[in-house]
């Protein structure tokens, strides 16, 4: 069900992992165990998606490492990893649960699901209480069994149980959600909406190179003026300093997550000139590139091209 991106871009950067659902169901979505899903599942090198993926994990040891944040695994929790993020199973002794996975399209019946998955997503790994593992197996019971019998209607029903899923996680109290209560994108006056897009524009990977003011503006259809004032509005911060934020992120996720030189690093995040890339590395982290990959780098990915059913 996942499939390893097997291009010559892929291979000299970050294994991209995208959803290849077969027939019949033809969804972009799955559910299944770990072991069901296969083993990119568990893969322990970094790696990212063009998917969002749902753990939850009740069994197991080792940690999970998101945006080269460490989270020791400690069932049952939520895990949340969305388009973009680099992500790895560190260390990791059989871990045992259940995974979701779709894709944008499928969250159209409810357009806030995605201001719902980039809040639980800035937290993404979320214990759960003995009561809240219940109702979370509960639902991914429900799921399972609607995926597995196919019947007329299964997108609505497996729809519907997703956004119970993630209204009910960003209802637990252990989570601490910025932005207030979760609305629908459409409900949004235009500003915020436009805030929105800005900020799932720039979580995308590969508009890396693409990613200035007057790029983003242009690509949103809005001036780049309506632009600042919608974005600084949404976020409290000015669209430049989301680029910078969006760069930084992409420059660590490369240097850690890949054996590409500085020189490639910079190139694939937008800057033409690598010793001002590593002024600005230096300038937004504290640390050169090269500091900053022998203390955090991984181990990449094979170059195999592997397809999991």
């Amino acid at each position: 069900m996942v499939a390893t991106d097997s291009s010559r871009r892929a291979h000299r950067t970050m294994p991209l992992h995208r959803l290849d659902v077969p027939a019949p169901r033809r969804l972009p979505f799955a559910i299944g165990t770990f072991d069901s899903i296969g083993p990119l599942s568990r893969a322990a090198y970094p790696h990212r998606h063009t998917f969002h993926e749902i753990a939850y994990v009740t069994g197991g040891s080792g940690a999970h490492v998101i945006d080269l944040r460490r989270w020791t695994l400690r069932p049952p929790h939520l895990c949340f990893i969305t388009p973009g993020q680099s992500h790895h199973w560190q260390q990791h002794e059989q871990v045992q649960g259940c995974v979701v996975l779709f894709d944008e399209a499928f969250l159209l019946a409810h357009p806030g699901d995605r201001t719902l998955l980039r809040r639980l997503g800035a937290h993404p790994s979320l214990p759960l209480s003995p009561p809240a593992a219940a109702r979370v197996a509960e639902l991914l019971a429900g799921m399972r069994t609607e995926y597995g019998q196919a019947q007329p209607g299964m997108r609505t029903v497996l729809q519907a149980y997703l956004h119970i899923l993630l209204v009910q996680a960003d209802r637990l109290p252990a989570q601490e959600h910025p932005g207030g209560a979760p609305d629908g994108e459409a409900a949004c006056s235009r500003p915020a909406a436009v805030a929105g897009q800005f900020v799932r524009l720039l979580e995308r990977p590969e508009a890396a190179a693409a990613r200035t003011v007057t790029a983003c503006a242009a690509e949103l259809g809005v001036s780049v003026g309506y632009l600042n004032t919608a974005v600084r509005t949404g976020t409290g911060r000015t669209p430049g300093e989301l680029i910078r934020h969006a760069h930084v992120l992409e420059a660590k996720r490369l240097l850690a997550g890949t054996a590409m030189t500085v020189r490639q690093v910079a190139h694939e995040v937008g800057f033409a000139d690598p010793a001002y890339f590593c002024r600005f590395f230096r300038r937004e982290t504290g640390a050169s590139p090269g500091e900053f990959r022998r203390e955090n780098h991984g181990t990449p990915g094979s170059d195999e091209n592997t397809t999991l059913r």
